[in-house]
């Protein structure tokens, strides 16, 4: 096996490790402070830190681009298509504030953030795979692919549905929507039956 594969799984792994904390930090955030949209203006900072300062070290200061590719330049219709990425990335991670802020109010500051991270990133990766074959193949012709794959995809979107139905439910709120639920059915019971 490649070793290089060993640095793939590590960084897939962090990846991994850091968006799977992403929600439930964001939503700590939004809680300790009191504002969805305050709480989401420390991650533009924090993107700032991370993905301005970082990149700008290595290239205007070290002047070592370790991801440099041949073709490397600072082209006008190039770089839009990085400022796109980041448009992509701020107005999901926007999405997801207001999500778990929602999610939060429909069923609590636990189980909120808890239900909008596995839709989430459920749903990402089947977006991703659909728009990788067709808008972003770049005029390849790609083979195929099994049957296998396309039971992967129906899984994945099967999982989101098993989420949203078999979420954690707060026992005061079920608590509560019982007697709602029982009442027609014990009024109906108790009319008259007409002749």
């Amino acid at each position: 096996m490649n070793p290089k594969w060993l640095l793939v799984a590590t960084f897939v792994a962090g990846a991994a490790l850091s968006w799977g904390v992403y929600v439930p930090l964001v939503h700590l955030a939004t809680t300790k402070i009191g504002s969805n949209l305050r709480a989401f203006l420390m991650v533009g900072v924090a993107y700032f830190l991370v993905a301005v300062l970082v990149p700008s070290l290595f290239i205007f200061v070290l002047k070592n681009d370790p991801t440099a590719k041949p073709n490397v330049n600072w082209d006008t219709g190039s770089l839009i298509w990085g400022l796109l990425a980041g448009i992509a990335g701020a107005v999901g991670a926007l999405c997801v504030i207001f999500a778990t802020r929602d999610a939060s109010i429909l069923t609590n500051r636990i189980t909120g953030p808890l239900l909008v991270a596995p839709l989430v990133f459920a749903g990402a990766p089947i977006i991703n795979t659909i728009a990788s074959m067709t808008i972003f193949a770049h005029g390849q012709k790609l083979p195929a692919p099994a049957p296998q794959f396309y039971a992967g995809l129906v899984i994945a979107a099967l999982g989101m549905v098993m989420v949203m139905v078999y979420k954690p439910v707060d026992p005061t709120l079920a608590k509560a929507a019982a007697p709602a639920a029982a009442a027609p059915a014990s009024s109906s019971s108790n009319s008259p039956a007409k002749p």
